[in-house]
């Protein structure tokens, strides 16, 4: 019969100064594995991925390391994330994908991707993708944080994933509130995250409705430049970085959230908003958020386009009672995901 498990390590792959939902998610993971008794701790290494060159020495630096023991005592599991911490070296080595490096898979090729289809491009992605098949077939056991990423790791790698949702990180602090007079726009302001939508959706919406920006990234100056042309600076906000304290109350003021990512992994996002009652408008191409977003059920699914986007807000705005219908809806789906039953997945079997 095995031992039970003691000692947990946590990998993470963190970009310095970058604070997103991947960082939250491992943080919350180590906090929850502590509370449910096990001695945990994380490890983090930098990451960089430029120039392109960069991305196979950090997946060598991973590699080099040996988790097995740490000061003469033996380390009983290691729980890999994003890439490339799955490279890491342990026996018992279980990975629970946040993501892969999405730009040398299904984002090449497109706007979110500095990956071409050049030679030297193609020969890097078939070099990452060869070394995720061999390290992850590595692993005991292997989950993604959602099903979306589980099916791109089945579909290039040919390897099997199991989704396991997780509560987001502010779950217990989340709380009803009023509908009110603005949609609100929570995460990382990147190209990928389109906010470039909600932005280009108020010019579309109702007059006396606003967006919240809640969040800081390389395209704020964009998107503060696009509200101005679309002569719809005075009706979005860019708060940038927000506390705990703030979002919560953010969330409990919205009319609803925006959050229409292009084929995003998870998306804490969503599950946010529902915790706090508010509907989601999210667009059909958006990924993960469609998991748990239902068309007319507890949300809007649109087209990646401005006026359908701006027409859903329309709706929200012209129904305070459906809105809160929706958001209740939202509430009850999200409120099943408990981080008992992931912690029992992956230090179980």
């Amino acid at each position: 019969m095995r031992a039970p498990l003691r000692t947990i390590l946590v990998c993470e792959a963190q970009v310095p100064f970058v604070r997103g939902g991947a960082e939250y998610h491992v943080r919350e993971l180590v906090r929850q594995l502590i509370a449910h008794g096990f001695d945990t701790e994380l490890v983090s290494v930098p990451f960089k991925w430029y120039p392109k060159d960069e991305i196979l020495a950090h997946a060598a630096a991973w590699r080099l390391l040996d988790l097995s023991e740490s000061n003469g005592r033996p380390v009983d599991l290691v729980i890999a994330t994003k890439f490339p911490t799955y490279f890491v070296r342990h026996p018992n080595k279980v990975a629970w994908v946040i993501h892969q490096y999405r730009a040398a898979y299904e984002l090449a090729g497109t706007m979110f991707s500095d990956f071409s289809h050049s030679e030297a491009d193609v020969a890097l992605r078939r070099k990452i993708v060869e070394l995720d098949i061999a390290m992850l077939n590595e692993c005991r056991r292997r989950f993604a944080n959602a099903a979306n990423t589980a099916g791109r790791a089945s579909r290039f790698n040919g390897v099997s994933v199991e989704p396991l949702y997780h509560p987001p990180r502010l779950a217990d602090r989340l709380r009803r509130g009023v509908y009110g007079s603005y949609v609100l726009s929570v995460g990382r302001l990147e190209s990928v995250k389109r906010v470039d939508l909600a932005i280009r959706a108020i010019a579309a919406a109702p007059p006396d409705v606003s967006l919240v920006v809640a969040g800081t990234g390389t395209q704020r100056a964009t998107l503060e430049t696009l509200a101005e042309t679309l002569g719809v600076s005075s009706r979005v906000r860019f708060l940038g970085e927000v506390g705990d304290d703030d979002i919560v109350d953010l969330y409990a003021g919205a009319l609803g959230v925006v959050f229409a990512p292009f084929d995003e992994d998870y998306g804490y996002v969503t599950l946010e908003a529902f915790l706090a009652g508010k509907p989601v408008i999210t667009a059909t191409d958006a990924g993960g958020p469609n998991e748990f977003v239902i068309d007319g059920v507890n949300g809007f699914v649109t087209l990646p386009e401005a006026g359908a986007i701006g027409q859903a807000i329309a709706t929200l705005h012209g129904d305070r009672a459906r809105a809160a219908r929706l958001g209740e809806a939202g509430y009850e789906r999200a409120r099943t995901i408990t981080w008992d039953g992931v912690i029992e997945r992956l230090v179980g079997g």
